[in-house]
């Protein structure tokens, strides 16, 4: 296997921003509390974040897709999975985003678990300015848990005692795709076979190589190190093969392989320009859920100023058959999306076999 390197500063540096777009969303802007879903139509709610009470703007978000047992009716063992890419706080959804949630799904008599697989940290597979890819247990394991304590993540687990599951490595399984885009089948850790419902907990961020990370984008965390290696790159490889723009094709395979529903986007801060990791930080004082990933990162690219098929992922899964296809199929209760709505700085964008072709992964 050929030796290379990653550079973190090069990798997010200069390129040709995208354009922005703009896109109509024909919606009443204003929605009430316990209000009932519009049948057929996809829900998604926008609360506001006030006096720094988190846990209340996620209630309210909640309450506003009918409450917490409605948003996971039929629902019983359900995993949240938050963006902890790194163990930097700016780049990562903060820890009580995921405890409200959690807090509100024990009492409505669910078990619940928090599972990730970070792709790097400081003294682990980064060194300096350079992120190394590595496949070792020893490493992932002490990596993962490092991420976790610094974040709060194992704090916050044992005062409210749930478990905090390492998606890295374990016992690992092997799912079909039917309509396989990077593969015709994906590995995964058991937990997420036998777990009801899939929460994505975002934090909102533009990304360079997926243009924004939000509730879908966070699924490659589901892929395995021990497999696809830390960062993914064996993963990134082959979907780049395979023609994957941007990372496309990871993202709708995970989606496919996994069982998603209500998803929530921590916009407590958000990042612009040049994220995942080094973009400008400001407030946002949002939470927005949803009753579908795809509903909910459509209004999340819109309050960020993206039109929903600028981003791949997203003009993928419309290609692909995933609905709904447009904002006005969604219904928006809470806050007005026009009145919240900012442009965002675009990232520098980066094909992963550019990445490859100019540095490549070093691996420990």
């Amino acid at each position: 296997m050929s030796e290379s390197r990653i550079s973190r500063r090069r990798f997010i540096g200069t390129a040709s921003a995208f354009a922005a777009g703009t896109a109509a969303f024909g919606i009443n802007p204003f929605g009430r509390r316990f209000l009932p879903v519009t049948p057929n139509k996809e829900t998604v709610s926008i609360a506001m974040i006030r006096g720094g009470n988190v846990s209340a703007a996620v209630e309210e978000a909640i309450d506003l897709l009918g409450g917490i047992e409605a948003a996971t009716a039929g629902k019983k063992k359900i995993m949240l999975k938050p963006n902890l890419v790194s163990d930097d706080f700016k780049s990562t959804t903060k820890v009580e985003v995921v405890r409200s949630l959690a807090r509100l799904m024990q009492q409505a008599g669910k078990e619940v678990s928090v599972g990730e697989g970070s792709a790097a940290a400081l003294g682990y597979n980064v060194v300096g300015n350079e992120t190394f890819r590595t496949k070792k247990r020893e490493i992932l394991d002490k990596m993962q848990q490092k991420v976790f304590d610094t974040l709060g993540y194992s704090e916050m687990a044992r005062y409210i005692g749930i478990p905090l599951i390492n998606l890295h490595s374990g016992d690992i399984t092997e799912v079909a795709l039917g309509k396989g885009l990077a593969a015709k089948s994906v590995k995964i850790h058991r937990s997420l076979t036998e777990t009801d419902l899939l929460c994505s907990v975002p934090v909102m961020k533009t990304h360079t190589l997926a243009t924004v990370t939000l509730a879908m984008k966070n699924l490659i965390g589901l892929y395995p190190g021990t497999e696809y290696y830390s960062v993914r790159s064996w993963l990134h490889d082959r979907a780049a093969e395979a023609g994957s723009y941007g990372v496309a094709y990871e993202v709708i395979d995970m989606n496919n392989a996994v069982k998603t529903g209500l998803s929530v986007i921590d916009a407590s801060v958000a990042m612009e320009g040049d994220g995942p990791s080094e973009g400008h930080v400001f407030e946002m004082r949002l939470i927005i859920a949803g009753t579908s990933p795809l509903a909910t990162d459509m209004v999340g690219a819109y309050l960020m100023g993206f039109d929903p098929e600028e981003i791949p992922a997203l003009n993928l899964a419309h290609k692909t058959g995933m609905t709904p296809n447009k904002l006005s199929d969604i219904e928006i209760k809470g806050l007005s999306p026009d009145r919240y709505r900012r442009s965002f700085d675009r990232p520098s964008f980066y094909h992963w076999k550019d990445i490859r072709d100019l540095w490549g992964v070093r691996e420990l």
